[in-house]
C-alpha cells in the first residue's frame, strides 16, 4: 500500500496518495504503535506534499510541519524537531498574532522540545506565557488552560521543583474533577500525575492511594486490558517497589507484561517498557540473572527498532549496565556506562539530567574498580553542575554531595568527607525531617566518618538518635 501511494503521487494524483498514506498511518499506528519507525515514516512525505501544493505559510502546511516535528521527536532527533517547531511558531505568530489559539499551541509544542533537550528553564518560560495568555483569554477553568497548567507542572517536575509541581497538579485535579467529573479520563490522568509527584516527594503512601483509585476506576470504566488501565497498573507496581514490596510489584508487572505481549506485537514500545520494568523488579528481588536476560532483550529490540542513539535505547543500555554492576561485572558496567555518557553528552548536552545520571553511574563503577580518583573527578563535576542547575538544597544535589563524600572517605580524606556529610545531614533534616529514610542514611554515613576520625562521642550521640528514631517508626 505505501508503494501504491507513491505511484499515485508520481502520477500527480496527490489526493489519492494522501488518502492511502493516512490509511497506512492509521493501520500502522493500530498494529505497531505510534512510536514504531514504520508508523512514523509516512508523516514526513505528507508534510513535503503540503508544502509543495499549498505553500509554506498555509495552515495545513504548518500543521503537517508540526506533525513532522513530533515524528522527529519520537525518533529521538530533538534538534530537528525543535527547528521545525520554531518555524511553525514564528509563522503562526506573524500570520495569526501572539494570542491566537494555534500560536499558543505552537508555543506549547516548542516548550516540549526544550524539555526533551533538557532546557527546562526555557520550556518553563514559554509555558508560563501560554498559561497566562490562556487564563486571560479563556478563563481558569477552560480545558486548554488546564492543559497548559499540566504542562507547566510537568516542567516544574523535570526541574525537580516537586513542591510547585504538586501545587499546580493539585489545583488542576480539583478543577478537572469539578469540570469533568471524577471518572473522566482527563481527571484520572491528572490524578496519576499528582501521584507521581507525591512519589518524588517521598510520600509513597499517598502516591499508592491515588494510583489504586486510578487503577480501580480505569479497570471499571475501560476494561482490565485497556492500555490506560495497564499503564495505571504499571505505575502502581513502581510505587509498590519504592515501598519495598517487590513481590507485589513483580506480580503486577508480570500481569502488565503478559497482557501487553498478548494484545500488542512483541516489539511494541509499551511491551518493551513493561519488560524493562519487570527486569528492574527482578533486580531488586536479587534475581540479577533474570533481570539481565530481560534487559538484554529490551536493548536488542530497541536498538533494532529505534537505533543506537535513541533515548529509550540508551535507557535500556543504562539499565543493563546497572544489572552488570550488581552481578559484579564492573568492567562491563563501566564500558556500557561510558557509551551511554558519551552519547547523552553528544545528543543532550553536558548539563542534561540524564547525562548527569550517566556520569554518576560511571563514577560508581570506577569506585568499585578502586579507581577512586577518577570516581571523585566525575562526582565533583556532577555536584558542581547540580548546584548550578538545581541549587544546593535540591535532593539530587544532596545525593551527589553524599556520593562525593563517599569518595573522599575511600581516599582517606575523612575531614572533607565529614564536612560534606554534615551538610547533607543538616539539609535533609531540615527538608525531609528526621524520620525520612534518606535522613537516616545520612546519619549512618556520618557515624562511620566520625569513627574513622576517632570522634567517638559524636558517633555515639548520633547512633543513639538513630536508635530513637527507628524505635518510633
Amino acid at each position: 500500500m505505501p508503494r501504491l501511494g507513491l505511484t499515485y503521487s508520481q502520477l500527480g494524483e496527490y489526493k489519492k496518495a494522501k488518502e492511502l498514506e493516512v490509511t497506512v498511518l492509521k493501520k500502522r499506528t493500530t498494529l505497531l504503535g505510534q512510536d514504531h519507525p514504520d508508523t512514523l515514516l509516512p508523516m514526513g512525505s505528507l508534510a513535503k506534499k503540503r508544502t509543495k501544493l499549498l505553500g509554506e505559510d498555509h495552515p495545513d502546511t504548518l500543521m503537517a510541519m508540526g506533525n513532522l516535528a513530533v515524528t522527529h521527536s519520537k525518533l529521538g532527533d530533538f534538534e530537528k524537531a525543535k527547528g521545525l517547531k520554531v518555524t511553525v511558531l514564528e509563522k503562526r505568530t506573524k500570520l495569526l498574532g501572539e494570542d491566537h489559539p494555534d500560536t499558543l499551541m505552537a508555543m506549547g509544542n516548542l516548550a516540549r522540545s526544550h524539555c526533551e533537550l533538557g532546557d527546562f528553564d526555557k520550556a518553563k518560560e514559554l509555558e508560563v506565557m501560554v498559561l497566562e495568555k490562556r487564563t486571560k483569554l479563556l478563563g481558569e477553568g477552560h480545558p486548554n488552560t488546564l492543559l497548559a497548567m499540566g504542562n507547566l507542572a510537568r516542567t516544574h517536575y523535570e526541574l525537580r521543583d516537586f513542591a510547585k509541581a504538586k501545587e499546580l497538579q493539585a489545583t488542576m485535579l480539583k478543577k478537572q474533577t469539578k469540570l469533568l467529573g471524577e471518572d473522566h479520563p482527563g481527571t484520572l490522568m491528572a490524578m496519576g500525575n499528582l501521584a507521581a509527584t507525591y512519589s518524588k516527594l517521598g510520600d509513597f503512601a499517598k502516591a499508592k492511594e491515588l494510583e489504586v483509585m486510578v487503577l480501580e476506576k480505569r479497570t471499571k470504566l475501560l476494561a482490565p486490558d485497556h492500555p490506560d488501565t495497564l499503564m495505571a497498573m504499571g505505575n502502581l507496581a513502581v510505587t509498590h517497589s519504592k515501598l519495598g514490596d517487590f513481590a507485589k510489584a513483580k506480580e503486577l508487572e508480570v500481569m502488565v507484561h503478559e497482557k501487553r505481549t498478548k494484545l500488542l506485537v512483541p516489539d511494541h514500545p509499551d511491551t518493551l517498557m513493561a519488560m524493562g520494568n519487570l527486569a528492574v523488579t527482578h533486580s531488586k528481588l536479587g534475581d540479577f540473572d533474570k533481570a539481565k536476560e530481560l534487559t538484554v532483550t529490551v536493548l536488542e529490540k530497541r536498538t533494532k527498532l529505534l537505533g543506537q542513539d535513541h533515548p529509550d535505547t540508551l535507557m535500556a543500555m543504562g539499565n543493563l549496565a546497572t544489572t552488570c554492576f550488581k552481578l559484579g561485572d564492573f568492567e562491563k558496567a563501566k564500558k556500557l556506562e561510558l557509551t551511554v555518557l558519551e552519547k547523552r553528552t553528544k545528543l543532550l548536552g553536558e548539563d542534561h539530567p540524564d547525562t548527569l545520571l550517566a556520569m554518576g553511574n560511571l563514577a560508581r563503577s570506577h569506585s568499585e574498580l578502586r579507581d577512586f580518583e577518577k570516581a571523585k573527578e566525575l562526582q565533583v563535576t556532577v555536584l558542581e553542575k547540580r548546584i548550578k542547575l538545581l541549587g544546593r538544597d535540591h535532593p539530587e544535589t544532596l545525593n551527589a554531595m553524599g556520593n562525593l563524600a563517599a569518595m573522599h572517605f575511600e581516599l582517606g580524606d575523612f575531614e572533607q568527607a565529614k564536612q560534606l556529610e554534615v551538610t547533607v545531614l543538616e539539609k535533609r533534616r531540615q527538608l525531609l525531617g528526621d524520620q525520612h529514610p534518606y535522613t537516616i542514611l545520612a546519619m549512618k554515613n556520618l557515624i562511620f566518618t566520625y569513627r574513622a576520625l576517632d570522634e567517638l562521642t559524636e558517633a555515639e550521640d548520633l547512633e543513639q538518635l538513630v536508635r530513637q528514631i527507628q524505635m518510633s517508626l
